[in-house]
């Protein structure tokens, strides 16, 4: 959106703060490449100096998305956080088709049932609301999150002490917060270590973990960046 007012000193901070963030610019992926340089699989990643992983202005936001994801597909995860959109979003000054990513505030206002049938949310309802609730009253300050100097398996131990946020969703979460040591363990990483490694047969956590421990603390990013040349359609 385009405007003429001048921007305040404050807006032009709070700017280059969100777009920092959400593009991870605050990030070093030196050791990482110099790790990685020898491993094929993850030439592209040192040769195109990928590894920033894009982010919500918020981690709330990116942990309600996060939830969103378990248990279903993604076509279904859209439906879901587009659902919640709808309901919640405040219109867009000057583009009122278009809504912003609900505050906890206003989901914090709704209820259980609400959320489960009008935004579809099913079984993770009372997740999105809890979280809300605990934002909005205090008692849980998610920004926190992004600066939190916590060992990172103290750090893991908080996240998943958010309701509805189970071993894979906090290795996703961990990810966003530029922590790379879990993995984000679901079917499609077993799928795609089973073809990369064992000739399709079925596999389990432990061989997931197994085919990336090598890379210590990174392991996380190096998974993520892997070139699986294995077609996951197939």
């Amino acid at each position: 959106m385009e405007t003429e007012a001048q921007l305040t000193t404050a807006e032009e901070s709070e700017i280059a703060h969100r777009v920092n963030w959400m593009l991870a610019l605050d990030q070093a992926f030196e050791n990482f490449y110099e790790l990685v340089a020898p491993e094929p699989k993850l030439a592209k990643a040192t040769k195109k100096a990928q590894g920033r992983i894009l982010r919500s202005a918020t981690f709330f936001e990116d942990t309600i998305k996060t939830i969103l994801t378990t248990n279903t597909t993604w076509s279904g995860t859209i439906r879901m956080v587009n659902a919640l959109v709808t309901l919640y979003g405040s219109p867009l000054s000057g583009d009122s088709s278009r809504r912003a990513f609900p505050t906890p505030e206003i989901i914090a206002n709704s209820d259980v049932e609400t959320l489960r049938t009008a935004a579809r949310l099913g079984y993770r309802a009372p997740y999105v609301l809890e979280l809300a609730q605990s934002v909005t009253d205090g008692s849980l300050d998610m920004e926190a999150f992004k600066t939190c100097e916590l060992h990172t398996i103290e750090l893991r131990k908080q996240i998943l002490a958010i309701k509805g946020v189970g071993a894979y969703a906090a290795a996703n979460l961990l990810m966003l917060l530029g922590r790379y040591d879990y993995l984000p363990v679901d079917s499609w990483s077993l799928k795609m270590v089973s073809h990369e490694w064992y000739e399709g047969k079925p596999v389990g956590p432990a061989e997931v973990e197994k085919a990336f421990e090598r890379w210590g603390k990174w392991k996380g990013l190096a998974y993520w960046l892997w070139d699986w040349s294995f077609n996951a359609t197939d």
